[in-house]
């Protein structure tokens, strides 16, 4: 089967967020992965397992359906391609997912806590903390552990919304992101690790630091992301 035939331009977009998330430094190894998927065909593009980021191609994808059924790909997709699938089943407006094991937001991850608002460089990203899953049970590990993971960064978002904070920690284990589309899932990888590690130093050197207030946080979001959004330059009109 010829490999490159079922969605060329989201196997070429995923391939770029994994590239991008190494460079950032935001792997190692062959650790994380991203995905994207194709919301028409209902069809996800994401890494195969273990396979070198500087090797990889286009066409070593694995392409499946929503139920994790490979459609095109000679590889093994990646581990954590059920903990993908939940997500864009329960958050139906992503494109796009990355998870890597990037060292600070690992770091709040495994110390099972979520990451407060300090400042501006986070609100203009974040609209509220990034939240961190409950652990997760012994029977949970046990039987069906990444489709288990997905559900448990589901019910993180009870009460926040998916598209304003559009990344989560789990809890000893690391952070997942998403996005519109698979570069911006990565983007958002690469701001929430610099999140992480400001707000790390936030509480290095003042462990009483305040988060931001309600007005500055929502100034600084909704200036980029509201509806009257003024940040940066408009579009052009198609």
């Amino acid at each position: 089967m010829n490999t490159t035939i079922l969605l060329p331009q989201l196997r070429e977009e995923v391939l770029e967020a994994n590239l991008e998330l190494v460079r950032r430094g935001l792997v190692l190894y062959t650790f994380g992965n991203a995905s994207g998927i194709s919301r028409a065909e209902g069809l996800v593009v994401i890494k195969p397992s273990g396979v070198p980021y500087d090797e990889m191609r286009p066409e070593h994808l694995v392409v499946t359906d929503l139920d994790g059924k490979i459609v095109e790909g000679e590889l093994r997709p990646s581990s954590d391609l059920p903990t993908h699938l939940v997500l864009y089943k329960a958050f139906p407006k992503i494109g796009g997912v990355a998870h890597t094991h990037s060292e600070y937001a690992t770091a709040w991850a495994q110390a099972q806590q979520a990451i407060p608002c300090f400042g501006t460089t986070h609100a203009d990203h974040f609209h509220g903390p990034i939240p961190v899953t409950a652990a997760m049970s012994k029977p949970e590990i046990a039987c069906d552990y990444e489709k288990n993971t997905g559900h448990a960064i589901v019910r993180a978002f009870e009460h926040t919304d998916y598209w304003t904070v559009p990344a989560v920690l789990v809890a000893n284990h690391g952070p997942f992101s998403w996005g519109p589309d698979p570069g911006t899932a990565a983007d958002n990888a690469v701001i929430l690790e610099a999140v992480a590690r400001t707000a790390y130093f936030t509480i290095t050197i003042n462990q009483a630091a305040h988060p931001i207030g309600s007005g500055l946080h929502d100034k600084h979001y909704l200036r980029k992301h509201g509806s009257k959004a003024y940040y940066g330059q408009p579009k052009e009109k198609q």
